[in-house]
């Protein structure tokens, strides 16, 4: 059956075996790998960049929720129906959170707001429950904490951060100092390798109030670089592997990650689809001799980004060279949906990676009616798009930064290499 995988758990005490959809798998703790693998083909999987499960448990269309699809039924496949490594934390009781899944150790306190430069060099003196060693995280290790059970639905009391609140300590912006709601981002230590905006220097960052990756300014706009632009900071230590991709080319169409254990449709097949097509063409896949391939979920996606390259400055899409694109400049689905705006219409948005530059339409200069598409949010941005719509419909993009909307995204199929 497509998209059905059966993995049999002998379970020794209890003899029990379970029946388990795309690949779901559990892990409670983190072991670290060892081998590096040689010659073709999976070779050794070494578990260093373990992909957290972006924790979405319910289904949706192109409106709302939904009882779980049929294999072969419309949006089938989707992020819900392949569950992975379930986020597993461990309270310390002094001040820290342990992921036992990536085997990461966090901050479990929100901080205060500060420069990106006071960030970066605060992790050298920072000491707490007896550790020296923090740093700030990467974008990758950040986006390992976002948990996709959130939604931002314009209202404090109606909204659910994307993180896991029974650890981690999280405000949202403050309103009564002339903050929006969302103004509470975090940064990483990942610098965009382009710039955004008006020739801005640009910093990755998440938005755990919104369930988004964006690029933003080190400096506030307009201080000619005198003045820092302040978010949050949650430093983590262990695990220093983790984020590093480690591909390999198996010569049939596909790109095994052994430091993640997906298996990765090598090229696009250059077309763009809506999202309940992009599920539907990953259901319908046969590649390699596989037939259990997926539409990848939001961290799935977010892991083979590579953040050294922009098209702007490499002249390439920000993917391994390894992999085959289409289009440069591109988004690519996910299959998470998006929960975002009004509680009537929340489920309508699904994720995509911008691979090429987020690019968003702005009024230059203001009030002149004249709107020029720009790089805003950086290649390797998580924004999302509607998950059926007519893209005439935004003329000049949606949002505070106009942001570019398409509908019709290009699809890269995964599956478990093991």
């Amino acid at each position: 059956m497509n998209g059905l995988k059966i993995s049999i758990i002998l379970v020794m005490l209890a003899g029990i075996i379970t029946l388990q959809a795309c690949g779901s798998k559990s892990k409670d703790k983190f072991v670290w790998g060892t081998g590096s693998g040689t010659g073709s083909g999976t070779g050794t999987l070494t578990d260093t960049y373990s992909i957290v499960d972006t924790g979405q448990v319910k289904c949706y269309d192109n409106g709302g929720e939904i009882s779980p699809p049929s294999p072969g039924a419309p949006f089938h496949g989707q992020d819900a129906q392949c569950q992975g490594n379930q986020p597993s934390y461990t309270d310390n009781g002094d001040g820290t959170i342990t992921d036992n899944v990536t085997g990461m150790m966090w901050v479990k306190a929100r901080g205060v707001k500060t420069t990106w430069d006071d960030a970066v060099s605060g992790a050298a003196g920072f000491s707490l429950a007896g550790h020296n060693d923090w740093r700030l995280p990467t974008i990758k290790e950040l986006y390992s904490l976002i948990d996709f059970t959130g939604g931002f639905h314009i209202t404090k009391a109606d909204s659910v951060p994307f993180i896991e609140t029974t650890y981690f300590d999280f405000e949202y912006g403050n309103e009564a100092a002339g903050d929006r709601l969302i103004d509470c981002q975090d940064w990483s230590a990942t610098e965009y390798v382009g710039t955004t905006m008006n020739a801005d220097e640009t910093v990755f960052g998440v938005n755990f109030a919104d369930g988004r990756i964006k690029g933003y300014p080190k400096f506030e706009p307009g201080s000619g670089g005198t003045v820092g632009h302040q978010m949050f900071v949650r430093y983590v230590r262990g695990n220093p592997d983790y984020g590093i991709n480690n591909f390999v080319d198996n010569g049939d169409g596909t790109i095994t990650d052994r430091a993640t254990g997906l298996m990765w449709q090598k090229t696009d097949d250059g077309n763009t689809y809506c999202w309940q097509a992009a599920l539907a063409y990953a259901e319908g896949l046969s590649l390699a001799g596989h037939g259990d391939w997926r539409l990848p979920n939001a961290k799935e996606l977010q892991s083979i980004v590579d953040y050294t390259r922009s098209p702007s400055v490499t002249g390439t899409a920000a993917i391994d060279p390894i992999f085959g694109i289409t289009v440069m400049e591109s988004y690519f689905w996910a299959g998470t949906t998006h929960l975002t705006g009004p509680l009537n219409t929340a489920g309508k948005n699904a994720v995509y990676v911008a691979f090429g530059r987020a690019l968003g339409y702005m009024e230059r200069p203001p009030g002149s009616g004249t709107y020029e598409l720009i790089d805003v949010h950086g290649a390797g941005a998580q924004r999302s798009d509607p998950k059926d719509d007519d893209p005439a419909n935004y003329p000049y993009g949606h949002g505070p930064q106009g942001d570019d909307i398409r509908v019709f995204n290009y699809v890269r199929c995964v599956r478990d290499a093991s």
